[in-house]
């Protein structure tokens, strides 16, 4: 009986072992381990079976690297910020080294040759070795005339070219030789694509960016550019959140103001938002717009009935959650950024988007600082931004590993071959 006792003993400990070492093999990711102690049968310690570590719980990215932050680093990764400049210098360096920045933009102003450009990302890459995640790379790249990369990369047709087409394939194409041309020069997120619908003919800032006054077709289109941006793993974000097609007001100069219900919104503007969601978009930009019908303090991109309440409760969007640039005039104008920020924090945005002046972008960190050590934004609230931060880099499998040397002849080339095909449609 007492062998049968040690066999059966045996045999469960075996299976436990196996089963762990399975769960770990399966899931990619660090586990944990408890140590299982078997009491000594007759009392008589059996060394073969008393001390066995077993593999019991699969630890994600996140629980492995959250709970070793500090609260710096959380909070500087809810900030993507612009740099100056077409080289490394100390002032991007110390956003990076200093305040551990999650990500940075590059514009126009930031790009000069293919190879600069490369070794700028590259270097800054560099320069975040020593922080606890990755940064976001990231760039305005749209097509048509939203396009920052060097003047010697071929141009992709308007988004409204794209949208007369009405022919998925080739908008999935479109979206793909975007994200090939981002992974080429190291940038892993892209502001693309518009999902406005172009209702407001006299709208001064979406026009051509958005690829139909139908939502049918700024839907299928744009989800399709969507999925071919992420084919080549690169982020796309879709914006601007909750439209900003009926607008009659630039908001890099001034905010606009949208008098729509929210049965009227959802007749037209959020429902490409809406289809996009339930294709698994990953980043949501909101816009600076004032929609009183739904908030009437503050504008979308700082607005908790607008961001929780609508974005995340009522229409389930459980990604990342971001601002349009916060120094834009339709925000400058009104508030100032470091308060600006804070409160679309406690709206519930994940990111701030600083895209100019190192000087805002340490105010934004600082701000968010003081509102944590003033018990006006909890650090769980810090947490929950961060933790959905971390699963996206995760994601995209997001390094600061060197990019080589881009090749500008077998892109360009790519890109004729899916512009000559959209002629024949």
């Amino acid at each position: 009986m007492k062998k049968v006792l040690y066999i059966v003993s045996v045999l469960v400990i075996a299976a436990i072992v196996i089963l762990g070492f399975t769960l770990k093999n399966n899931s990619g990711r660090k586990s944990t381990s408890i140590e299982l102690t078997l009491k000594p049968i007759d009392g008589k310690p059996n060394p073969t079976v008393d001390h066995i570590a077993i593999w019991t719980k699969v630890e994600t990215k996140e629980e492995k690297v959250l709970p070793n932050m500090t609260l710096d680093e959380k909070i500087g990764q809810l900030v993507l910020a612009g740099i100056d400049g077409t080289a490394i210098n100390k002032a991007s360096q110390q956003l990076i080294e200093h305040y551990q920045i999650g990500g940075v933009i590059f514009y126009a102003n930031n790009v000069n040759t293919p190879d600069q450009t490369v070794q700028f990302v590259n270097n800054l890459k560099v320069a975040n070795q020593n922080n606890p995640l990755p940064l976001f790379t990231s760039i305005d790249q749209e097509g048509g005339r939203v396009a920052r990369l060097p003047k010697q990369v071929a141009k992709l047709p308007t988004s409204a070219t794209i949208g007369k087409t009405n022919n998925p394939d080739y908008a999935f194409n479109v979206g793909r030789i975007l994200g090939k041309q981002l992974t080429q020069f190291g940038f892993n997120m892209n502001f693309a694509p518009v999902l406005d619908v172009n209702s407001n003919p006299n709208n001064p800032v979406i026009g051509d960016r958005s690829f139909s006054a139908d939502p049918k077709i700024v839907s299928t289109i744009g989800i399709q550019t969507m999925k071919g941006i992420e084919e080549e793993h690169v982020i796309p974000v879709v914006k601007h959140f909750p439209g900003h097609g009926d607008t009659s007001v630039d908001s890099h100069l001034e905010l606009p103001k949208v008098n729509k219900t929210l049965q009227q919104l959802e007749q037209l503007e959020l429902i490409p938002f809406k289809k996009a969601i339930e294709a698994d978009a990953d980043v949501v930009m909101v816009a600076h717009i004032l929609l009183p019908q739904l908030d009437t303090t503050y504008p979308a991109s700082m607005s908790a009935a607008i961001i929780t309440d609508l974005l995340r409760e009522q229409i389930g969007f459980n990604g990342l959650v971001m601002t349009d640039d916060m120094t834009m005039k339709a925000i400058t104008n009104h508030y100032g950024i470091a308060q600006a920020a804070v409160q679309s924090v406690k709206a519930g945005s994940d990111v701030i988007l600083v895209a100019h002046d190192p000087v805002k972008v340490i105010a934004v960190i600082e701000a968010l600082k003081a509102a944590v050590a003033a018990n006006e934004i909890s650090e769980q609230r810090i947490d929950e931004s961060v933790m959905r931060i971390i699963k996206l880099k995760e994601k995209y499998k997001l390094d600061d590993e060197a990019t080589p040397k881009v090749n500008i002849q077998k892109i360009n080339k790519e890109i004729k071959e899916v512009t000559k095909k959209s002629s024949h449609n």
